[in-house]
């Protein structure tokens, strides 16, 4: 079982397969919430770092049909489902999928007019340096998206269980956005299901 869990954090093998199609399905309630929060207009740059199984990269290619979107996950499994589930975007040039590390972030700086990372930032080792790298890489005036579960007793659980997995505050991750370099950070917290959306602005 603890093998299974620890499949959210890097999808590996059959595990990791299934793993990923069961994310697709069942974070589909908070990645909507937090989808809400954005304002997404055609002609944008977005990178969704972390991407999993590629379903928020869906629901954004489908909401601004002349948005270019990457997506990037370190887990090989996670960046054969996203191209699975991005076909069509993909074939038609509008969304690539590659493999990736936050700690590493491919890209040149000002690249991008929106990033975002639903339910990852748990694992991204040095977490103050991948900020910097996320900031770096916005174009000025560029939104930031984090989306996850917040700390609390009951959350506090699963990063016990899965090694490597650490659940923030949403003061800690403002704390630590504005250290990187951001400016506007705001959070947003559904107390009855532990739900954190924070977006972040390149001054």
């Amino acid at each position: 079982m603890n093998k299974f869990f620890q499949n959210t954090c890097k999808p590996q093998g059959a595990v990791g397969k299934l793993m990923v199609t069961m994310m697709n399905k069942g974070h589909a309630g908070l990645a909507g919430w937090g989808l809400s929060h954005l304002a997404l207009r055609d002609g944008m740059d977005i990178l969704d770092i972390g991407c999993g199984g590629g379903a928020n990269l869906a629901a954004m290619l489908l909401a601004a049909p002349q948005i270019n979107a990457v997506g990037m996950d370190y887990s090989s499994v996670s960046v054969e489902k996203s191209r699975q589930t991005n076909n069509a975007a993909v074939r038609a040039g509008r969304c690539r999928i590659i493999q990736g590390d936050a700690s590493a972030l491919p890209f040149e700086g000002n690249s991008f007019d929106l990033i975002t990372a639903f339910e990852t930032v748990y694992f991204w080792p040095e977490l103050d340096s991948c900020f910097r790298q996320v900031c770096h890489t916005l174009r000025t005036g560029g939104i930031f998206l984090i989306c996850n579960e917040e700390s609390d007793p009951e959350n506090d659980r699963w990063s016990k269980l899965i090694q490597g997995m650490t659940i923030y505050s949403g003061e800690d991750l403002k704390d630590r956005l504005e250290k990187a370099g951001f400016a506007d950070v705001s959070y947003e917290y559904e107390e009855k299901r532990h739900w954190l959306c924070i977006t972040a602005k390149k001054a």
